[in-house]
């Protein structure tokens, strides 16, 4: 790296920045939001980001790396605040909430994502600047940021010239995204390749099958997520669509032939999956069963995952705790630009400033859930609760980021964790004090609660990322610290409309009243809401979680197992999991991105520019994401303000089966065109 004098002005915090940086936030944020309810998946935003900016600051006077880094940090909120859709939606799914008002979930979103910020601040010295803990996406980033302003030296030199053939990158598979979403809303190209048949015959009949959907966001997810993560969620959708849909189908078909209630299914579940239709059969059985399985899986998994990381966690913090009171004092003139952080008592106020309207937010909703006699404790109870869990999953989400990179830090986990004692709690403390028929408003409550911590959590996991990513390109800590501030405003702003417009036109899978075929799959949404809704009411059939728990303890053992060989194949627990609970139509594009991702990675290693082509590839999946979602959002307004569901539609439901061919044939001659493409500017870069 080259050396910097720490002493020397340069532009950093700028407004130049900070509104290019809230641009793409809007952005980046509208595009997670869909992204992340339709896939269960968000991406991360920072590199997409420092690439645009790098290639926008590059045309005006005077950029620094640094001012591009703090461009970066703002819009990498959209990545991580978007989270809080792993948990929101489920108030409308458990249909306590029809909408989401703004000032309530902008709360939420602003006031958590403020106090991920300020929690992180004590920890950045001992889990940062004193830890070895290895932050790979904030190296990444960082090493981006070099090669934009020519600081790159060895390895990294032959990186992409990040504000040429990167921007290239993210733009035009945007664009090939987009252009190909909208002729997919004109029916000409199918939006999926699906086949739904029976399995044996009379009561013990069932049904299984497949949904391949056309969607360049979905196959950029597979490459984004590797090898071996999207194998492992292949491995899930075989188990639960190869073993789960077929054995409960044929099992439910014998209980309804026995005149058997089935208190879970809701009437309208019930007469599609008596109409013998496999698709319905399949769908439903899938639903109201195999999802479930799914969440044992996820739970286990979830909590194999946090418990392994216990030691690593305790050991760090105490760790790098004793190496910060060995420091030798100094002041802060004194100091290294690197080691100002946001003075503490700036901290303790924000963090009192967001405490007090969380408190109110939590009476507020006592109130309005008729709890409003136990309002007072509901309130006090739950800012203790907020303030003691925050921290704690600070902490952890912090070093996990550290550890595995936020990417992959088992966000979920957190979420399940949290919902769960919240419920428990609940249970123990207030239950008993209202009446049976405020259950559900006690449901609502964990996950309004839960929705506060979550959105904590989040921004924890990315806060000290993008503080390493500062530290190894000399920047002000204590200027990323309120550029991020600025990112979770901007974020919270757009959250709660999209969440609005996409409600309307599509609506979430298990909420009242909404077409399955149309919704939303939001899976951690729907299965925090069952968890909450199993704790506080028993209104889940736990066999089927017992069950999953089982699967997901049986694929720790074989993870483990390949853990011992060495560069060896791996089978990820949650990626598993995540396989099971979400529908085919989800899960097979992935698989087949993280095959043609890893077949990519490996002709690049060939190539004269292996590095460089790799994370053009990087690039490129970002760009498949971002430009689908945004016109999935634009779509969504347009069938919302419209009634509309079609309203690009240019052929009729005669047309199907050619849509299928032309659809299927141009999105493989457009992905061969592409990574094509890719690999030539690639070598030439």
């Amino acid at each position: 790296m080259t050396s910097i004098d720490s002493s020397v002005a340069r532009a950093e915090f700028t407004l130049r920045g900070l509104i290019i940086g809230i641009v793409i936030t809007v952005v980046f944020t509208a595009a997670n939001v869909y992204f992340g309810l339709k896939a269960g998946l968000t991406f991360s935003t920072s590199i997409p980001a420092a690439v645009i900016s790098m290639a926008i600051l590059k045309a005006m006077r005077d950029a620094t790396i640094q001012e591009n880094n703090i461009v970066q940090t703002v819009a990498s909120a959209a990545g991580t605040l978007s989270s809080i859709i792993f948990v929101l939606p489920g108030l409308i799914i458990v249909g306590w909430w029809t909408g989401f008002p703004f000032w309530v979930s902008f709360g939420i979103c602003a006031t958590g994502g403020i106090l991920g910020v300020m929690y992180t601040i004590p920890l950045r010295r001992a889990l940062v600047t004193d830890s070895d803990l290895p932050y790979p996406e904030g190296v990444a980033c960082a090493e981006v940021l070099k090669v934009g302003a020519g600081q790159a030296q060895g390895d990294a030199a032959e990186s992409v010239d990040a504000s040429s053939a990167g921007l290239k990158a993210v733009v035009w598979g945007s664009i090939v995204s987009a252009v190909f979403y909208i002729v997919v809303q004109t029916k000409i190209f199918a939006s999926d390749v699906a086949q739904y048949f029976r399995l044996g015959g009379g009561d013990k009949s069932s049904a299984t099958g497949y949904d391949f959907s056309l969607s360049f966001a979905l196959f950029a997810v597979g490459h984004l997520v590797g090898l071996w993560v999207g194998v492992a969620m292949g491995v899930g959708a075989l188990i639960g669509w190869a073993w789960g849909v077929p054995y409960f189908a044929a099992h439910f078909h014998a209980l309804l032939a026995q005149g058997a209630h089935l208190a879970l299914w809701t009437p309208e579940d019930i007469a599609a999956f008596a109409t013998g239709d496999p698709s319905n059969v399949a769908n439903m059985t899938w639903k109201n069963a195999v999802r479930f399985l799914g969440a044992g899986t996820i739970g286990v998994a979830a909590i194999w995952t946090l418990a392994k990381l216990v030691k690593p966690v305790v050991g760090g913090l105490s760790g790098a705790m004793r190496a910060s009171r060995a420091r030798k004092e100094g002041k802060l003139d004194t100091l290294p630009r690197t080691e100002h952080d946001m003075p503490i008592g700036t901290v303790g106020l924000i963090t009192l400033a967001c405490l007090i309207p969380v408190g109110f937010l939590l009476w507020q909703f006592a109130g309005s859930a008729g709890l409003g006699e136990h309002a007072a404790l509901l309130a006090i109870g739950g800012v203790v609760f907020v303030i003691v869990l925050s921290f704690l999953v600070s902490a952890v989400c912090g070093y996990m980021a550290g550890l595995i990179g936020s990417s992959n830090s088992p966000l979920s986990g957190i979420g399940i964790l949290v919902v769960i004692i919240a419920a428990l709690l609940l249970v123990l403390f207030v239950k008993s004090l209202v009446p049976a028929e405020a259950g559900k408003a006690l449901v609502a409550f964990a996950l309004f609660i839960t929705a506060i911590v979550f959105a904590v959590a989040s921004i924890a996991n990315n806060n000290l990322q993008d503080l390493k990513t500062g530290q190894l390109v000399d920047a002000t800590p204590s200027l990323q610290q309120w550029a991020l501030v600025i990112g979770v405003i901007a974020g919270a702003v757009v959250i709660p409309p999209v969440l609005n417009v996409l409600q309307q036109a599509y609506g979430f899978l298990g909420a009242p009243g909404v077409d399955p075929a149309r919704a939303l799959s939001a899976p951690q949404a729907g299965l925090i809401s069952a968890l909450a809704q199993g704790v506080i009411t028993g209104n889940i059939d736990w066999s089927l979680i017992a069950i999953g728990a089982g699967i997901g303890a049986a694929i720790i053992v074989l993870d483990e197992i390949l853990g011992l060989l060495k560069a060896g194949p791996r089978l990820p627990p949650l990626a598993v999991g995540l396989g099971i609970y979400l529908p085919t139509s989800t899960t097979l594009m992935v698989v087949v991105g993280a095959l043609v991702g890893a077949w990519f990675d490996k002709r690049a290693e060939r190539g004269p520019k292996p590095e460089a082509t790799k994370q053009l590839g990087v690039l490129l999946a970002s760009g498949l994401i971002v430009g689908e979602s945004l016109l999935g959002v634009i779509i969504a307004a347009v069938v919302a303000f419209s009634g509309n569901g079609a309203p690009l539609a240019l052929v009729g439901a005669s047309f199907a089966t050619p849509s299928i061919w032309l659809g299927g044939a141009a999105f493989v001659a457009v992905t061969v065109v592409l990574y094509r493409w890719i690999a030539r500017m690639g070598r030439a870069a």
